[in-house]
Parts: structure tokens; sequence; C-alpha cells
């Protein structure tokens, strides 16, 4: 069965860092939680909730965007840059256990055998 990924950013830490030009690069992301979560075809899900560490000393004042310019496709291409190989893999058979998990308990529904109707 084919799973229909999608990314999600929870949150980001931040501080003022100073990089390798000894310039302060203020309010730079050092810390990102995101959740990736997985449908197959049947609507069955499974999530995954990751984080992961970045730091600015090697990122250049022209290349820095400022906290308050950020989107989310930034910083999940900066995660999605980093959660790749085995570790994307990973991440993604944990996603299958909890959709197959869903599918070898699946609870079906039936009219009361007592019902008149």
């Amino acid at each position: 069965m084919s799973v229909e990924y999608t990314w999600k950013v929870t949150s980001v830490k931040y501080k003022d860092e100073t990089n390798s030009e000894g310039l302060v690069l203020p309010n730079a992301v050092v810390q990102t939680n995101w959740m990736l979560k997985g449908v197959d075809e049947d609507g069955c899900e499974g999530s995954f909730a990751g984080a992961t560490p970045f730091t600015a000393a090697n990122v250049s004042v022209d290349s820095f965007v400022p906290l308050n310019q950020l989107t989310e496709q930034t910083v999940l291409g900066w995660i999605q840059s980093v959660v790749v190989d085995g570790y994307l893999e990973h991440v993604k058979e944990q996603i299958q256990k909890e959709i197959d998990d869903q599918h070898e308990n699946v609870l079906e529904e039936t009219s009361l055998p007592w019902a008149t109707e």
C-alpha cells in the first residue's frame, strides 16, 4: 500500500549565536521539533515526532535568514536535509508499524442482534 507523507514543524527554539566570522546572528534557530505523518489509501495513519538541532556557526551573514522572515518550507528544508537515508527509513518504518497495527486491529460494527429493524 502506498503511504502519503506530510511534514510539519511543531516548534523552533532560537538564540543569538556567533558565526565563524565572529558576527552575532540574532535569534538563530538552534532546535526544531517536527512531525512526519503518514496516511495510507484506507485512511489508516501513523506519525513520528522528531527533534533536530542546528547551529548558525557556519552560516554567513549574507545567507542568514532572520527568525521573523522564516517560512515553514525553509525550516522543513533544513530538517529534510538532515533526516535522510537510514534515519528517514527508520522514521517511515515506525509510521508503517502504526499503520499496520490499525489494519490488524480493525473493529467492525453491526446491527444489534436484538434490534427489530
